[in-house]
C-alpha cells in the first residue's frame, strides 16, 4: 500500500511529521509532497502558466514551490513517474477546519483534489496538541488504520473525509453537520489616503457553535467527521426555469 501526504502548512510543519509517523502504522511506503511555504486559506488554487519546482529534501520527501493542490498534481504526474497512491492524507493542519473552511482550506483542497483523481482521501486538522507525542502518534495511527480497514463504510465516488482531532486520543468519533463560523469576517484599516485604503484581514473566527455541528462536537472532545463531496449542487425548481424561459421568449 502506498500513502501520499500533503499539507498547507509547509514541508517542515510538525503536523505533517506527526501524520507521516502515524501513516506508517499502515505501510512503510509513505511519500510526502508538501509546499515550500505556508499557504493559509489557499483554497484550491492551481498554478497554470508558471514553472514549478520540486526539491527532494530526503528519500520520498519533496518540497513543491506551488500550492497544496499543486502538490497533489505533482505527486500524481511527476514524482517517481506518478506515485499512484492508494490513500492521500492531508495535514495535520495546525488549526481546526470547519464550516466555510470547506471552501477556503488548502488542507481540504488536497483531499478534494485527490478525489478528482479517484483516490480516497482523509484530511486531518487540530487546534491543540498533547505533550505525549509518541502516544498521540500511535493513537492517530490506530484511527487511520481503522478508517482504512472500514473504507467501504465511507468511501464513495467524489468524496473525502474531513476529520477534526481533539487534543486527547482515543476519543469517541462523531459525525457532524457543517458549522457556520465565518473566517475573514472583519478587517482592520492600516491607513487611509485620498483614493487609497490599506487594510488587513483579521485572523480568527467568532467561535460560533450550533447543536450537532463541528464546533459543538469538537467542544465535547470527540473526533469530528464530515464526509465532503465536490458534486454538491442546489438545483433550481422547474417552475423557476419555466418562468425564466417565458420572460426571455415572450
Amino acid at each position: 500500500m502506498r500513502i501520499l501526504l500533503c499539507n498547507d502548512d509547509g514541508v517542515g510543519a510538525p503536523g505533517l511529521e506527526r501524520a507521516a509517523a502515524a501513516a506508517r502504522a499502515l505501510t512503510d511506503d509513505v511519500w510526502i509532497v508538501a509546499p515550500e511555504k505556508k499557504w493559509t486559506a489557499a483554497s484550491h488554487r492551481v498554478s497554470f502558466d508558471l514553472d514549478l519546482t520540486l526539491t527532494e529534501r530526503s528519500p520520498r520527501v519533496f518540497a513543491c514551490s506551488g500550492t497544496p493542490a499543486d502538490c497533489v498534481i505533482a505527486a500524481m504526474t511527476v514524482v517517481d513517474g506518478g506515485l499512484a497512491p492508494q490513500l492521500v492524507i492531508a495535514g495535520i493542519n495546525d488549526k481546526r477546519n470547519v464550516g466555510e473552511d470547506m471552501a477556503y482550506s488548502g488542507t481540504l483542497a488536497i483531499a478534494r483534489e485527490a478525489s478528482f483523481w479517484g483516490v480516497p482521501a482523509i484530511a486531518l486538522s487540530r487546534d491543540t496538541w498533547p505533550t505525549d507525542a509518541a502516544a498521540d502518534t500511535a493513537a492517530i495511527g490506530r484511527l487511520l488504520k481503522m478508517l482504512w480497514s472500514r473504507r467501504d463504510d465511507w468511501l464513495a465516488p467524489d468524496t473525502w473525509l474531513a476529520v477534526n482531532l481533539p487534543e486527547k486520543l482515543p476519543a469517541p468519533i462523531r459525525q457532524a453537520r457543517l458549522a457556520r463560523d465565518k473566517i475573514a469576517s472583519a478587517t482592520d484599516v492600516v491607513s487611509r489616503a485620498p483614493g487609497r485604503i490599506v487594510y488587513r484581514l483579521r485572523r480568527g473566527r467568532p467561535g460560533l457553535a450550533g447543536r450537532g455541528d463541528e464546533n459543538d462536537l469538537a467542544a465535547s472532545g470527540a473526533i469530528v467527521v464530515v464526509r465532503g463531496t465536490w458534486r454538491a449542487v442546489a438545483p433550481l425548481p422547474d417552475p423557476v426555469m419555466e418562468r425564466w424561459t417565458g420572460l426571455l421568449t415572450s
